[in-house]
């Protein structure tokens, strides 16, 4: 799991707690990442304690606040890291895409649902890469932050490149064609005997 991995990498700046862990990779990723939860950071730290990659240690508050876990990495989170760090980011199996499916469902009405669909996408699109071209300006002089809008931005620029393909094809007549034939009720006797001819 990336995040559980971005942990470990984190602890091994040295020993820290919840909260402190939660603004360092806030900190490291910038905005566009978005939140982490605070529940969601202690969750990860018990796995992390129970498969023993880190260990925790409680130390009492001086003022009337909660006692704090300190978190370190073990030896075998270093070696869990490392491995993490020699393999590739693999994708999994499919691609999916809400776009996509606004496609299929436009493709039903005709070409003009499927331009209508395509110029609405497409100006969200547009305004959210405006956006993001200003974080990354907010941002150059942090490289992990910036690293993370380029990389918004470059699946933004996809996003509106998938855009120009459907707009392509909307008037292509099996874009509708073939969900309704998928849909038809298979042919039965002759018919189906010429059909298949």
């Amino acid at each position: 799991m990336p995040i559980q991995h971005a942990v470990l990498a984190l602890l091994t700046d040295g020993p820290s707690y919840g909260y402190q862990l939660r603004s360092s990779f806030e900190r490291a990723v910038g905005p566009q990442w978005g939140g982490f939860n605070i529940g969601h950071v202690y969750q990860i730290l018990d796995r992390l304690s129970r498969d023993g990659l880190v260990t925790g240690r409680t130390v009492q508050q001086e003022t009337r606040r909660p006692d704090r876990t300190i978190y370190k990495i073990t030896a075998a989170g270093r070696r869990e890291l490392d491995s993490w760090l020699a393999e590739p980011v693999v994708r999994t199996a499919g691609f999916r895409d809400d776009f996509l499916l606004k496609v299929l469902a436009a493709a039903r009405r005709g070409p003009d649902a499927v331009l209508e669909v395509c110029r609405t996408q497409r100006n969200a699109r547009m305004a959210e890469l405006q956006t993001l071209r200003g974080l990354r300006r907010q941002h150059r002089d942090e490289p992990l932050a910036a690293l993370t809008i380029d990389a918004a931005i470059l699946h933004t620029q996809a996003d509106l490149k998938l855009i120009d393909a459907a707009e392509e094809r909307a008037h292509h007549p099996q874009l509708a064609v073939q969900v309704e034939d998928s849909a038809a009720p298979p042919a039965t006797g002759r018919a189906s005997t010429r059909a298949a001819m």
